[in-house]
């Protein structure tokens, strides 16, 4: 029998034992190469099983339910299941309306009247219809140039009473191609009304407010769609116009839009370097997104950004990329922490789709705010009616004295807007620099509200202040990236021990 030795003991072991441990060794190998692989198997036979099961059960459904069914009905049905049951609320089944009001934001414009409009959801507190409002109307649009107000209700609309329509479908009438004529009956005031025939246009998504706030610039990002690095980059060279010494850029509220567009948008305030980064499951669809080497704003003005709980998404971007290169100083509230990258993919003729979470972004410090948010470097918080007010606001508002007051008076100055909130106060035992913010906010409601108001925002008049006080820049060196931010909260939640 032939032999073979061991090396480190001496001892001898046939040749066949060898042959019969390597041939295991190599089984063990392949195994454990095959058994992701195995897996992998197992999960696509599962999911073709699956797959199967829902064909046959939609179809039986098509036959035997008591009741024929439209098969769109139940395939919207199922795909809403389908992607509820991911728990993400940011990947979504999107039926047609959803489709359309997306590919608006994505594409920057539609066909339509240029109408901000409001509608109440069920029947209202006071028995009146439930006709649409005119929130607003958008500058140099058909129902801006047909004289419709801000307050205006609109209460037909092609022989249709609003009363009885949905949001949706009224979205759906007023919304369409360039070109057609849409009919509206419009009531202002108790008595007043008259009927408007409008054009529809395309009309482009509004996304920015600017103005001068002294020697500041102050712009406010509304959204984030194809056309808003163009509009912010006309706002900067107003502003440059006007010889400008800083800037305020407002995010609050911004739910956020395109990638694209928020890393466009940090062009303009960083000279080349790391916006952010998107880390998807699949490592070849990670991506690194860097900023322009060249800036339409220079390092020598300063910079404070305006966050709040409504800062979300592509505006998080932005206000991270900012504060973590040291560029500018955040005041306001903890943005709403969305930090995740979604695609949108159409379906049947593009006439619906789905949105789906695909990769998680991360600042250029390299962390993921996701349901964490922003943390602001200056807190400044609106006050706020406490849980003890409630009821005695809820009586103010049912009685309907705010909106009376700034319909007999709809041009009423600061003092007489203060006067009456300190009336408001007096009768309702209310705090009156609160009141007088709501009657403000109704007045701002039933005009053209002003770009900022510099009077009851005091969250913009910190970031002024900030800006005038001369110490910008030494408020900047104190401010902390988000990952640091993040360490020292994690060290908080777990004390080492001494």
């Amino acid at each position: 029998m032939n032999e073979t030795r061991s090396p480190s003991s001496g001892r001898k072991f046939p040749l066949s034992f060898l042959w019969i441990l390597s041939t295991v060794v190599l089984c063990v190998v392949f195994t454990a190469a095959s058994v992701p692989r195995a897996e992998a198997q197992g999960r696509e036979q599962e999911s073709r099983q699956y797959t199967s099961v829902m064909q046959n059960v939609f179809d039986f459904i098509q036959r035997h339910y008591v009741e024929e069914v439209d098969p769109r009905v139940i395939f919207e049905g199922a795909m809403t299941g389908m992607f509820n049951a991911l728990g993400d609320p940011y990947s979504n089944f999107l039926p047609e309306s959803d489709m359309a009001d997306l590919n608006d934001t994505t594409q920057g414009n539609f066909g339509g009247v240029g109408l901000y409009i409001s509608k109440p959801v069920g029947e209202r507190a006071d028995g009146r219809p439930a006709y649409v409002e005119v929130a607003s109307p958008i500058e140099d649009t058909p129902g801006w140039r047909a004289g419709i107000n801000p307050g205006d209700l609109i209460i037909e609309i092609n022989g249709e009473s609003t009363d009885v329509l949905t949001m949706e479908d009224v979205l759906a009438r007023l919304r369409g191609p360039a070109g057609d004529e849409v009919k509206l009956i419009i009531r202002r005031g108790e008595k007043l009304e008259f009927p408007v025939t409008l054009i529809r246009a395309i009309i482009e998504v509004p996304t920015t407010k600017y103005a001068m706030i002294g020697d500041t610039g102050y712009l406010k990002l509304l959204t984030f769609t194809p056309m808003t690095v163009t509009r912010a980059k006309e706002a900067i060279a107003e502003f440059k116009s006007k010889n400008y010494k800083s800037l305020v850029l407002d995010l609050r509220n911004n739910y956020g839009g395109l990638l694209q567009s928020a890393v466009g948008i940090c062009d303009i305030f960083l000279d080349g370097g790391l916006v952010v980064s998107t880390k998807s499951r699949i490592p070849g669809e990670n991506a690194v997104f860097n900023a322009q080497k060249s800036t339409l704003v220079g390092a020598d003005i300063p910079i404070v950004v305006l966050i709040n709980r409504g800062s979300a998404s592509a505006s998080e971007i932005v206000a991270g990329a900012l504060k973590d290169r040291g560029r500018a100083y955040l005041v306001g509230e903890k943005s709403y922490g969305k930090g995740s990258v979604q695609q949108v993919y159409p379906l049947m003729d593009n006439k619906t789709g789905f949105k789906i979470t695909t990769a998680r972004y991360y600042t250029p410090s390299d962390v993921n705010i996701d349901k964490i948010g922003i943390p602001p470097d200056r807190e400044v918080k609106f006050p706020e009616f406490t849980a003890e007010d409630a009821e005695k606001l809820n009586t103010l508002i049912t009685e309907n004295k705010i909106p009376d007051f700034i319909k007999d008076h709809p041009q009423a100055s600061p003092l007489e807007i203060e006067a009456f909130g300190r009336q408001l106060g007096r009768e309702y035992q209310l705090d009156a620099s609160l009141l007088s913010r709501l009657v403000r906010n109704e007045q701002n409601r039933t005009t053209i509200a002003p770009v900022y108001d510099l009077e009851y925002d005091v969250q913009l008049q910190e970031a002024v202040n900030i800006i005038r006080d001369g110490g910008f820049r030494t408020l900047m060196q104190t401010s902390k990236t988000l990952k640091a931010l993040q360490e020292e909260a994690s060290q908080e939640d777990f004390p080492l021990a001494s």
